[in-house]
């Protein structure tokens, strides 16, 4: 049985800890030594001394032997745990829980909650329970002479550990799920950019296609009428006509590879940044949609005032595809998208006849990672990442986003919207 493990996600950089640790160390250092020379209380100050020593002595190994610059979950557990025990011993040599500083006792295990492991951060938490108990009940009594007038109820006395214990849970099981959220949500953005970076590219092959294939036509279109005239001039030489059949048949073959390669051979260069309306969009997106699925696509845009073209933006694309995408994949035959647009507004309505989204998960869309505690939906991959990515996307092009499910056709229904104002300057 694995006690740690190795995952990106369970370990944390070296740097950052060494600081945190040093500043700990520092803060240590002036309160023993504040207390001890400015306040004149007294308690066993040469052993607390020794004991922040070996914290700077670790410290230092950080610093100069170990190489890493990450540390692991083993590495980053056994460092935690000098830090518990170290602070711990400290407070039982100046008044135990009755000590104000205890509450530093809870933050490695905090600290391990949104960085480490569960195994990890549950191991750490059962040892600074223990501690917190054991300095309950054994301690050396507080620096006097703050000791020689701290006298309270042994129910005010015992409520220090419990409230020490609650907060202990507590703090640990909201930081480990703020922090397994952000990991999430870290690595849909890796993944949302990743996706972007392979649209960014695509567009830039294809530009260069299209490019190819304007620039190569001329000269190929000369080496064919050059070949036509060669053939005529060497008719009836068997062996120079062969070679020169071939090189038209070459010819030909390069001119079929940059029409499959380009986006549009009839097209000029500039086409490729070419700006477009709205509708323009949603056709070329639904028509792209309609070579690969069997369903039925109903585009209506009688509401559409609007016919002013927008920058060419590939998040606005890509945003649009994952939705109306959603729809084809859920739908059980028809896609319904509505384009209604004015002076002011523009706003786009995906509709289709599914099963909707799950009730469980309509009020988190948005959220990369959504699964539903259906069983019926369980099944369905994907769900959550593929929304959360053209969510982002087209939010970050000005656009507000509302998922819901529709009451007139059954299924999902999401909602874009613009103000023309913003759209028009993306």
């Amino acid at each position: 049985m694995k006690f740690f493990e190795t995952s990106k996600y369970h370990s944390f950089k070296k740097s950052t800890y060494i600081s945190l640790r040093w500043i700990g160390i520092v803060g240590q250092l002036i309160s023993v030594n504040f207390v001890y020379f400015y306040l004149n209380f007294k308690f066993d100050f040469i052993t607390s001394n020794l004991i922040i020593v070996l914290g700077i002595l670790s410290n230092l190994y950080l610093v100069f032997i170990y190489k890493k610059t990450q540390l692991s979950d083993r590495s980053a557990f056994l460092f935690l745990v000098i830090d518990i025990l170290q602070l711990g011993v400290l407070l039982y040599l100046t008044g135990g829980v009755a000590n104000p500083f205890i509450i530093f006792l809870l933050i490695p295990s905090v600290f391990s909650s949104s960085n480490l492991s569960f195994k990890t951060n549950l191991m750490l938490v059962i040892l600074t329970l223990i501690l917190i108990i054991l300095l309950t009940f054994y301690s050396k009594g507080l620096p006097s002479t703050i000791g020689d007038h701290f006298h309270v109820s042994s129910y005010y006395f015992y409520s220090i550990p419990v409230a020490l214990i609650i907060a202990l849970f507590f703090l640990n099981y909201f930081a480990m799920t703020f922090g397994t959220q952000s990991r999430l949500r870290k690595e849909a953005l890796a993944k949302m950019e990743e996706v972007m970076a392979k649209e960014h590219e695509l567009l830039s092959l294809g530009g260069q296609a299209a490019a190819a294939a304007h620039s190569l036509g001329t000269p190929l279109s000369t080496i064919k009428i050059i070949t036509q005239d060669l053939s005529n001039q060497f008719k009836g030489q068997k062996d120079i006509e062969k070679d020169i059949q071939l090189l038209s048949s070459q010819v030909q073959r390069c001119n079929e590879i940059l029409k499959r390669l380009s986006l549009n051979p009839n097209e000029e260069d500039d086409f490729i940044d070419k700006d477009l309306s709205m509708k323009e969009y949603l056709n070329q997106i639904i028509s792209s949609f309609k070579e690969i699925s069997n369903k039925n696509f109903f585009f209506n845009f009688d509401k559409d005032s609007n016919s002013k073209k927008i920058t060419k933006s590939i998040e606005l694309v890509y945003g649009l595809r994952n939705f109306i995408g959603n729809a084809n994949k859920y739908s059980k035959e028809s896609i319904y998208i509505n384009l209604k647009s004015n002076s002011e507004i523009t706003e786009v309505t995906i509709e289709d006849d599914g099963n909707g989204y799950p009730r469980d998960v309509l009020s988190k869309i948005g959220e990369p990672y959504l699964k539903s505690n259906n069983a019926a939906d369980k099944s369905k991959s994907g769900l959550g990442l593929g929304l959360f990515i053209g969510k982002t996307l087209l939010e970050k092009n000005f656009a507000s986003v509302n998922c819901k499910n529709s009451k007139t056709k059954q299924g999902a229904e999401v909602v874009i919207r613009w103000k023309n104002k913003e759209l028009f300057n993306i």
